[in-house]
């Protein structure tokens, strides 16, 4: 039986002409003891003394209304709405020392937003490693005229869990005594917090019963593979964007990513087979090791029957898994459903060349160019609000709001100063892992993406490339880039404000691998007050930097006189010689292809199931 509040909600969404209303919640952050995974206890965080925390379900137009107050008492927090845009409220996003500060213990702070976009999104806590931790679920905006036909919805989340506490694990992964950064593996992997759900499946000989499932991968570092026995899915929506439908037989979500998909129950006479199981399952190549024990995969069942077994999913060989696999959907192949047009050639360049890095202190850290992100004193949205004529004498003078250098020396911070700008954002790869990129404010057209080991994109030697991409490509928020690959986005820059686009692994953006996006700074002034600096913004989103001690004005040092003068800013460790770090480097990409070799013999290994048992951590596969 669907609780309460989800069939008011499903009952108000079927109403012809239901109007815009207001959907309120009041979140009290808590500490929580659970065990998802039936390993181990231990605190999470909650809401309002319980975990997980609810889905958030609105309509299109609706505003949401989130009143947060932090009762965890040992740390601070924050809330973001992945993938929503948040339209003229960029101070909405929850990014802390971005578009705010974190909310100290005993404080609180009120998002309030419109919501305009329909489909599947999430909120999590973006500050501290934090959301790993418990913080995170389901953002459902309903739709009253979607472009395909349901029954029913469900939702699912994926996820990789975690039996320690994040900041130990942050303070373990960013040490000396782990040079070569290789993150910790997680212990578990959870469908909707647990290691295992039942979907309810109706059939009917006289009727076709179609299911709507919306699924979100809300884990800190592990891709996910998807897959249902005896069923395939149509996908019709990622990231918010609808789709013309596509058959899948596998999906593969990265952290962040999202699918909504239709799966049609069978007939009376096809049912008579029984119930049928869902694997999600990481992607254990994204592990340095595979600890003994690893519990990679979670198995669910369509329950047709309920007096009839569970049966245990097959197995799938391993080259099921690789990318090209005619069972595995290729994302960037998608074709959106309102066909708009590749964008064409654009105005501003954007150029991002991921690597990881040794420090001269034997720590590692992950970079943009060359630059690991570290937070600005003032919160960057502060700055793009309190940098004004007095300071500069016009807007796009030095250490005006259109002068990238106020927002910071580590902040990878990109100025694109008019709305209706077109922005090409290029990403090179140049790690051996894969990484999942995700765009705060925007959903960007894949233009290409490369396979893996491609190199990096030659605007010269690539050039044919782009002509020959699909005449409407698929847009998202969230993306995987291949190791040693590359991928070719664009989007519009139609939403002012200031926006992040950061790696999706927790470890990666804890480590700096995050870029900044200042979007039509001068207009973004006149939204929020064309005279008088920050003092549209709310009062208690200013009452939680007063509480926790951090500036609202000045540069990214916190400079209010001298915006050019960026004494006093965060500096990351210095740098090991050239040398040492050719070396160094040398030494971590053979060890990770070495790696990346014993991880595939795992694989093959493990899809062996000689003594017909099943064993518990094998590879499930399709039939057949």
């Amino acid at each position: 039986m669907l609780p309460v509040v989800i069939l008011l909600w499903v009952i108000a969404s079927l109403v012809p002409g239901a109007s815009a209303g207001l959907v309120e919640h009041d979140f009290n952050v808590t500490w929580v003891l659970h065990n998802p995974d039936g390993l181990r206890l231990r605190p999470v965080i909650g809401i309002n003394d319980y975990w997980p925390p609810p889905a958030i379900r609105v309509a299109v137009g609706d505003r949401l209304v989130v009143h947060v107050h932090n009762l965890l008492g040992n740390q601070s927090t924050s809330l973001h709405f992945h993938g929503l845009f948040l339209e003229n409220a960029t101070h909405m996003d929850g990014a802390v020392q971005v578009s705010q500060c974190a909310i100290p213990p005993g404080s609180s702070l009120t998002y309030n937003f419109t919501i305009h976009q329909p489909g599947t999104y999430w909120y999590h806590s973006h500050g501290s490693g934090q959301y790993p931790d418990g913080l995170r679920a389901p953002l459902l905006v309903h739709d009253p005229d979607p472009p395909f036909a349901f029954n029913e919805e469900h939702v699912i989340s994926l996820s990789d869990w975690y039996h320690d506490e994040m900041p130990g694990l942050l303070a373990g992964f960013i040490s000396k005594s782990n040079p070569t950064g290789a993150e910790p593996v997680p212990q578990s992997v959870l469908l909707n917090d647990t290691t295992s759900i039942d979907i309810p499946f109706k059939n009917s000989r006289h009727k076709t019963h179609v299911y709507l499932i919306h699924v979100v991968n809300v884990g800190a570092f592990a891709g996910q593979y998807l897959w249902f026995e005896g069923h395939n899915m149509t996908v019709v929506e990622v990231d918010g964007v609808y789709t013309q439908p596509q058959t899948a037989s596998m999906l593969y979500l990265t952290a962040g990513q999202r699918y909504s998909f239709l799966l049609t129950a069978h007939n009376d006479s096809a049912s008579a087979v029984g119930n049928f199981p869902f694997v999600a399952s990481m992607d254990t190549t994204m592990f340095d090791t595979v600890p003994p024990g690893l519990q990679y995969n979670a198995t669910g069942w369509l329950v047709y029957d309920v007096r009839r077994p569970l049966p245990p999913p097959a197995l799938l060989a391993s080259d099921a898994f690789d990318a090209g696999s005619p069972l595995l959907l290729d994302d960037a192949a998608l074709v959106p459903h309102d066909a708009i047009p590749l964008l064409g050639e654009p105005d501003v360049a954007v150029e991002l060349n991921v690597n990881m890095q040794t420090r001269r202190d034997g720590t590692n850290y992950a970079f943009f160019n060359n630059i690991t992100y570290l937070h600005p004193v003032v919160p960057t949205l502060y700055t793009v609000l309190s940098a004004n004529a007095s300071n500069s004498g016009s807007s796009n003078a030095d250490g005006g709001p259109e002068d990238a250098r106020i927002y910071g020396t580590y902040t990878q911070t990109a100025v694109i100063q008019r709305r209706g700008q077109i922005v090409q954002l290029v990403v090179n790869n140049l790690d051996v892992g894969r990484h999942p990129f995700h765009l705060h404010g925007h959903n960007f057209q894949i233009v290409y993406r490369s396979a893996a080991n491609a190199g990096t994109f030659d605007p010269v030697a690539n050039a044919s490339l782009l002509p020959a991409a699909t005449a409407t490509p698929i847009r998202r928020d969230s993306l995987l880039i291949f190791p040693n690959g590359f991928a070719v986005l664009r989007f519009r820059a139609d939403n002012p404000g200031v926006w992040l686009f950061h790696c999706h692994i927790e470890w990666h953006l804890a480590t700096g691998l995050v870029a900044t996006f200042v979007e039509a700074p001068v207009e973004l002034q006149q939204q929020y007050a064309p005279s008088s600096g920050i003092s549209s913004v709310p009062a208690d989103h200013l009452a939680v930097c007063a509480a926790a001690g951090v500036p609202t004005a000045g540069n990214a040092a916190g400079n209010t006189v001298d915006f050019l003068d960026l004494h006093g800013e965060a500096v990351p460790p210095a740098a090991l010689p050239e040398g040492c770090i050719s070396g160094v480097a040398g030494v971590a990409v053979v060890s990770l292809y070495g790696l990346a070799g014993d991880l595939d013999e795992d694989k093959q290994d493990r899809s062996a199931d000689p003594d017909g048992v099943r064993d518990a951590n094998a590879e499930p596969v399709l039939p057949g």
